[in-house]
Order: C-alpha cells, then sequence, then structure tokens
C-alpha cells in the first residue's frame, strides 16, 4: 500500500492519466488494429496489395506530416492538439468499417497515421515537461510497459469474447477513445500547469531545411537510418502479412494470430529487462546484429512452420530480436548526434517510420504474386542485409571520430 501511495505521488497527475490511457488504448486497439487486414479481406473482400497500402499509408503520412507537429501545437497548444488527435483516432476505426471504397479506407488510414503520430509525440513531450529529468527514464519504461500489457492482453480477450477483428471491436476502440478525450480534457482543465509550446524548447524542433543538409553530410547517420528503414520494413507492420498468411494457410489461423499477438507483448514484458540487462556487455552493433540474426530465424520459422507450436516458437525468438534491436537502433543514432542538433537527428531517425508503409505493401504484393514463403524469406533476407548498413556507417564513424581526436592531439 505504501509502495503505490509512493508511486502515486512521485509523478503528476496528467502523467498517471497517460500511463492509464496507454493501457486503455493499447487494450482496445490490439482487438481491432492488428485484425484490420483480416477484416478488410473477409468484409471490403480487397486484395493483399490493396489491403497494405491502405494499411501503410497511414504510417507514411504520420512519419513525414508528424514532423509538423511542432509548428501545429505552436498555434494550437499541446493540450488541445492532444485532445483532437484522439477524437481523429476515433473517427478513423470508425471509418474503417463505415466504407468499401478503397479512396476513403486510404484517408481514413492517414487520419489515424497522423493523429497517432501528434498524440504520441505530444503525450511524450507532455509526460516529459511534467517529470523531473532523473525520473524521466523510469517514467517512459512505465509507459512502455504499461503499453505492453494492453496488447498482451487485448488480442486474447477480443478472441475469447468472439469480437476480436469484429466491426464490435473497431466500434468498442473509437468509443474508448472519446471516452478518454472526455478523461483527459476533465484532468488538463483540473489541474492547471504552464504548457511549454514549441518556441519554449527550441533546440528540439526539427529543421526540415537542416535536416536535408546533415542527411547529405552526415553518411553514417545517412546509412543508419536506411538501415532503420529496413528493419522496420521486417518488423514495424509485421502483423499486416502475417495475419492474411495465417488466415489463409493454417487451420483456426485468426485463433493462432491472436496468439502471437498476445504473445509478443507478453514476451517483452517478460523479457525485456533481463534481455536488455544481459546485452549491456555487448556495443551497439553487437546487439542490433543479435537481434537481426533473430529476425531472420523468426521470419524463416513462419516461412517453413506450418504447427501452431512452430508459429509460437518463432514468433517468440522473432520478438527476442525486437527487444534487442528496437533500444540499440536509437541509442546507435544518439550515439552520433551532436547535443545542439538533437532534434533534428531524432527527426532524421524517425524517418526509419518509412518501413512502416514498405513492409505492408511490397509484403502484401509479394504474397499475391508468390506465396508466404517467398515473403517470409525475402523479410528475412532484408533483415540480414541492414546489418551491412549498421556496420559500414559505424566503421565510417570510428574513422571520423579517431581522426577528430588526432586532430585534437596535434592542436
Amino acid at each position: 500500500m505504501n509502495k503505490l501511495k509512493k508511486y502515486l505521488y512521485e509523478y503528476h497527475p496528467i502523467v498517471h492519466c497517460l500511463i492509464f490511457g496507454a493501457v486503455l488504448i493499447s487494450f482496445t486497439s490490439s482487438m481491432s488494429l492488428p485484425f484490420l487486414a483480416i477484416y478488410l479481406s473477409n468484409v471490403k473482400e480487397l486484395s493483399f496489395s490493396t489491403i497494405g497500402f491502405i494499411i501503410g499509408v497511414g504510417p507514411l503520412a504520420g512519419t513525414f506530416c508528424g514532423l509538423l507537429g511542432g509548428i501545429l501545437s505552436d498555434f494550437i497548444g499541446r493540450k488541445k492538439l492532444l485532445i483532437i488527435s484522439l477524437f481523429g483516432l476515433s473517427i478513423a476505426y470508425l471509418g474503417f468499417i463505415s466504407t468499401s471504397e478503397p479512396s476513403l479506407l486510404i484517408c481514413f488510414s492517414i487520419l489515424r497515421g497522423l493523429s497517432q503520430a501528434f498524440f504520441g509525440t505530444i503525450s511524450k513531450a507532455l509526460m516529459a515537461d511534467l517529470t523531473p529529468e532523473q525520473k524521466r527514464f523510469r517514467m517512459f519504461s512505465n509507459r512502455y510497459f504499461a503499453s505492453n500489457i494492453g496488447f498482451s492482453v487485448g488480442p486474447m480477450v477480443g478472441t475469447f469474447l468472439g469480437i476480436g477483428g469484429s466491426m464490435i471491436a473497431f466500434e468498442l476502440t473509437s468509443i474508448i477513445y472519446i471516452v478518454y478525450a472526455l478523461i483527459l480534457f476533465t484532468m488538463l482543465k483540473f489541474f492547471s500547469f504552464n504548457e511549454q509550446r514549441g518556441q519554449d524548447n527550441i533546440e528540439e524542433r526539427v529543421n526540415l531545411t537542416l535536416l536535408w543538409k546533415i542527411l547529405r553530410s552526415d553518411v553514417p547517420l545517412l546509412l543508419f537510418i536506411i538501415g532503420g528503414i529496413l528493419l522496420t520494413t521486417v518488423h514495424g507492420q509485421m502483423s499486416v502479412t502475417l495475419s492474411q498468411y495465417l488466415k489463409d494457410n493454417i487451420i483456426d489461423g485468426v485463433t493462432l494470430f491472436a496468439v502471437l499477438m498476445s504473445l509478443n507483448g507478453l514476451t517483452v514484458i517478460i523479457f525485456q529487462l533481463p534481455l536488455t540487462r544481459w546485452s549491456e556487455r555487448y556495443s551497439l552493433f553487437q546487439r542490433i546484429l543479435i537481434g537481426c540474426i533473430l529476425f531472420a530465424i523468426g521470419e524463416s520459422g513462419f516461412a517453413f512452420f506450418e504447427t501452431w507450436l512452430g508459429f509460437i516458437v518463432a514468433m517468440f525468438i522473432f520478438t527476442l530480436g525486437e527487444i534487442l534491436v528496437i533500444p540499440a537502433e536509437y541509442a546507435q543514432v544518439d550515439e552520433i548526434t551532436p547535443n545542439e542538433l538533437r532534434g533534428t537527428y531524432y527527426g532524421a531517425q524517425s524517418l526509419g517510420e518509412f518501413g512502416n508503409f514498405i513492409g505492408p505493401w511490397f509484403g502484401g504484393i509479394l504474397l499475391s504474386v508468390y506465396n508466404g514463403t517467398i515473403m517470409f524469406l525475402f523479410m528475412a533476407f532484408i533483415s540480414l542485409v541492414s546489418i551491412y548498413f549498421f556496420y559500414v556507417g559505424k566503421q565510417i564513424y570510428k574513422k571520423k571520430t579517431n581522426i577528430t581526436i588526432k586532430m585534437k592531439e596535434i592542436v
């Protein structure tokens, strides 16, 4: 009881509200969004490649237009944009079940991508504003943990209740977004604080002109971003192509998919801390290397296994790779980031999310033209190719750093 009381007093009430929202949103959305490809295939009768494009265009829009979030917050304010983005997400989820027209589905996917990008960016910034610097790492860890609780439980609960991927799941998700928006709006009104807009934190803003110049001049950064795009292609929207393959090729494939999605979240919850501590003995590149190999093994398992147990083992291995790769990939870019250009470099790294479009779209094409075996093996190959870009980028950065050190010694 004392620990709970201490935890409640440790962070601002708005921070607790946002962490609670992470559980609530991930729980309901994991009953619908991972099953979106199946829903569009069954109910809307769209092709694999069209479905991949519709789902992938959302993250693509969020990646590039999301860079405008700081500018919009200057005019609208973080609080208002946070609430508006939640209503945008609610509309998008209703839109997915309200039409069969691909062009409208693309519009709703773009709306979801933009709203998700704005909400994710602004909520994290707001949580950082309201939390002392020495407590931020644990606070963000709690947020990540909370999200995975929802993702580990949601798909199985949805399947058990018989609503996973159904119209009811999308309607429920939409309603939860509205309810949470009202709760958050009330909390923001009740617990007043000075809002920090974009100009209060100008060093964190993304300068698009400068970003372009840096991408042309900083070769290690460019190589890391290319490697990041390839990795995101493999793990970013993996559920889209996997769900379509399981539905058509495995007995009770939809139920198996729900099990795999829950396993993914549960594995992150259980193994994130011990695996992260174990990996600290290795360099960032070595962690990426091991993670990419695990990705390739997991994808190869999806390609050849035909039983539930085989897919469960493959997903477990794949998720271990995810736990290693995601933080190491971010830390690798952070290592070469000058303090005065942190916002711009992080903005450049977000371009790696382009893989969230390539994965579903190109994966859908491979699934349509060839088969699941070819598609999964190609994804395994991509994960191994990404190692090359991280390796070369690391070597160039080392050479540049050594030259700089020698120049300083001479001077």
